[in-house]
């Protein structure tokens, strides 16, 4: 797999780490929060993200050629 991925993905984990680890109570409500939240809010939720991704990662790749 590709270096840069791997670097990706460790920044993701660090990333997702801050939040439980200074702020455990606000990540807690926050998580039981979106729990609640209908199935379909989620999934437009989790299309954006992936849609960011792939634009920013489209981006960063087109820039550094």
């Amino acid at each position: 797999m590709n270096t840069t991925i791997w670097m990706a993905l460790a920044l993701v984990l660090v990333l997702e780490g801050l939040g439980p680890m200074f702020l455990p109570r606000v990540w807690r409500r926050m998580l039981l929060s979106m729990a609640q939240l209908p199935d379909r809010l989620l999934h437009r939720f989790g299309g954006g993200l992936v849609v960011a991704g792939v634009v920013i990662y489209y981006m960063i790749a087109a820039h550094s050629s």
